[in-house]
Formats: structure tokens, sequence, C-alpha cells
């Protein structure tokens, strides 16, 4: 499982994905992100589309990108069906290489193209001479792969190696395979195919990730991913769960700038007008945030505990976070590593009693600004001065604030999950 490669496809079947449209810029700083992250190889669009898409891709591959800044340039690959001026379109845009593209299952050729087998042979025969002619690069690829009769999809991939593809692309479209089928069916390719499978899973039943493990171990060499997973429909294998996932499990590190997940991601979430999921394995926001005071426990004594790496690896931090599962050690340790305040333990166990309640009714956990002021309550409750808080802005004003379960805190902060600043009306 060592030698093999990514090429990420956020700019193509991450574009596919309803609704989602990248800029000409944006596609230029998605790829620059890309390569300055260490990816060695990126699908950029489908320049048949139109002038415009031509366009970006053209930007793309003309940029001249390094990876890492390292002086080895970023390949640009372009989609393209299997039709000639498809992969004339490609070549027009300068790009390194093509992906040429092609359904080889029956109910593809019979139902959507209704044609023959010999058919989609003839039509890659047709875009290879085309790709060639042109001094392009060109990768194999067979939609629907899956679905595909296992004596046809070698016939296929046997004839794109004759002509001339250094690779070929199994494409698992619908996302029926699972991780023991994918094994069976990239372990016998292995044995009648001499060049190296790439491997293009969707998610539809929630493997693509795992479909991928299984493909390279059983002697695949490249995974086609995407930030994120984004792509049509369920989406595609994230790249950075990939990435992580031989780095962590399989102890392979592909020399990625992992630290970069987040960053990446954002941006594209933003050019996509997605947000990303709080629980998003690898990326996610939730990943490092620990309430269970079980778990928070122990993290607080030894991260390794609760997790599998750390935050810092994939550009995110850990947070403490304090509500209703949360326990005392959780809560001292927050009071004192951030806010300077040594929680004795009765006072501790009595404002936890509050967090709980308080948390149960606002039905999420607590804001930093929402414990001090149950602090300040429980302070002046016992009739001691509480101590002042380094940084902390005063409480708002109480002119305009209405019923609240804590002090401080106005109705509109509370349905909202702010706190009140004093400016509502």
């Amino acid at each position: 499982m060592r030698d093999f490669w990514l090429m990420d496809i956020t700019l193509r079947d991450g574009e596919q994905a309803v609704g989602v449209i990248f800029t000409r810029w944006e596609k230029l700083q998605v790829a620059t992100l890309l390569a300055g992250m260490g990816i060695p190889m990126i699908e950029a669009g489908f320049p048949a589309l139109g002038p415009e898409e031509a366009e970006c891709v053209a930007t793309v591959a003309r940029a001249g990108l390094e990876v890492r800044g390292e002086g080895e340039p970023l390949r640009v690959y372009a989609f393209a069906r299997a039709r000639a001026d498809d992969v004339a379109a490609a070549a027009d845009c300068g790009v390194d290489g093509v992906v040429i593209s092609i359904s080889t299952s029956d109910v593809h050729i019979e139902r959507k193209f209704g044609r023959t087998r010999r058919w989609v042979l003839e039509r890659l025969e047709e875009a290879a001479a085309e790709a060639r002619r042109h001094g392009l690069p060109f990768i194999a690829s067979a939609e629907d792969a899956s679905r595909t009769d296992p004596d046809f999809l070698a016939e296929y991939y046997r004839l794109a190696v004759e002509l001339g593809a250094w690779a070929v692309r199994y494409c698992d479209s619908l996302g029926v395979n699972d991780p023991f089928a994918t094994y069976l069916h990239i372990a016998r390719l292995r044995r009648s195919i001499p060049v190296p499978i790439q491997l293009h899973m969707h998610n539809e039943f929630g493997m693509a990730t795992a479909n991928a493990l299984a493909g390279l171990r059983a002697g695949a060499r490249s995974v086609a991913a995407s930030i994120g997973g984004q792509g049509e429909r369920t989406g595609n294998s994230p790249l950075e769960e990939v990435v992580m996932a031989l780095k962590h499990l399989h102890g392979i590190d592909l020399g990625v700038d992992t630290a970069r997940f987040r960053e990446v991601a954002e941006y594209v979430a933003r050019a996509s007008q997605r947000a990303i999921p709080i629980w998003k394995a690898i990326i996610g926001t939730n990943i490092f945030a620990h309430e269970s005071g079980i778990h928070a426990d122990g993290i607080l004594k030894n991260p390794s505990t609760y997790e599998a790496f750390s935050p810092e690896e994939v550009g995110l931090t850990r947070q403490i976070v304090i509500g209703k599962h949360s326990g005392t050690h959780a809560l001292i340790h927050k009071f004192r590593a951030e806010f300077g305040i040594d929680l004795d333990a009765d006072t501790a166990t009595r404002m936890l009693e509050r967090v709980r309640a308080v948390a149960v009714e606002l039905k999420r956990p607590l804001f930093d600004k929402e414990l001090i002021l149950l602090y300040r309550e429980l302070a002046r409750g016992r009739g001691n001065a509480s101590p002042p808080i380094s940084g902390e802005r005063p409480p708002p004003g109480s002119s305009r604030r209405r019923s609240s379960p804590l002090p401080g805190m106005c109705e509109e902060g509370r349905d909202a999950g702010h706190m009140c600043t004093g400016d509502s009306t």
C-alpha cells in the first residue's frame, strides 16, 4: 500500500454537487491551496462544458503551481467524455493530461445510450487517438465500473492500456460496493491490468473512505478524492479522511501538510456556499470538543485517552465545553486555565448543579460569559465578593433586560444562543 498517489477532484466532481459553482478565481485559489498542502495532481474541470469552464481550467493549468513550493509542478488534468471533441477541448486548455470517461455497465450502455459494448470500445479508441494526437497522457475511466460485467470491464481496461492509457480509473458511481466487494473487484483486476488502478468511490452507503482503503490494500495505486468528500449526490471519498486513515491506521505518510486541512476545507465551503458539519470527521469543529465528564476528565489527564490524533495536526483546537454532561474536574480546569479562578471542590459541585439546570433549559452548553455570570451569582449568594476577571467585559446593562434563566442574559440572547449586549429594543 505504499507506492501510490492522490488526485484531488474538488474542482470537477466537487463542483458537480447540486448548486455549487466556482468562479475562475476560486478555482485557481483552491488549486493553489491544494498544491501548497502537498497534493500532487488535480482534476481541474470539464472544458467541454463551455467556454467559461474552459477558461477556468486553462487559468489553473497555466498558473505554474508547485507542490508545496518545492519545485515539483502540480499536474493538472481535465475531465473528458470519450469523444474526440472533448479531448481536444481539454488539450486547448494546456492541461498536463486528461481523464477519458465512459459508462461501461450494461444498464448505462443500454438504457442511457441505447448502444452496445462494442460502441463503448469504439468511443474509447476515438478519444484515445485524439489524446495521442495532442501528446496528452490519459487515464481511462470506467463510469459505473462496480456494476459492470467483470469480464467486459477487464476487456475495456486492457484496450485502454493498448491504446496508451498510463492508468485506469475504477468508479463505484453509485456507492454500491462495500469494502469486501471492493477488495475482490480490485484484486481480480490487478491480475490482468498492468497499469495503476485509480479508485473513484461514491458515498451512498457511507463507505467511500473504507472502500478506498480496501481497494488500496487489494493493489490499487491511487485515490481520486475531494475536500470534505464534496461531489455529486452523497459525494466522494473525503481526501482528508483518506490521508489521515493511511497515516494513523496504516503508518503511511503521504507528505501532505495536514495542519492545513481545516483552512482549505473552510475556503472550499465558503466558495461552495456550504457549511462544514460540526461533526464532520477530521475537519469538524466538534471532533475535539469535550463535554462529557468522563471524556473531559480523560482528556485533561492524557489527550490520547479520547483523541485519535492531535487537533493541531488538522488545524483545529481542543475545546472543553461545560454543559449538562460535564463534571467538576472539567469545570475546575476551565476556570483555572481560562479565567484564572481557582474553584474549591464545594463551590464547583454547587456550581455544577446550576450549570446543568441552565444547560437543560437552554438546550445547549454554556458560553464562557454565562459561566462567569453563574459564578458571580453563586458568590453573591454566599455573601462573598467575586474576584475580578482579567479581560472580562462588564455585564450588559439591565435597563432593557427581560427575564431569563441567567442574570445578565436577555431573552433574545437565550433564543439566539448569544449573550445580550444591551442593544435590543
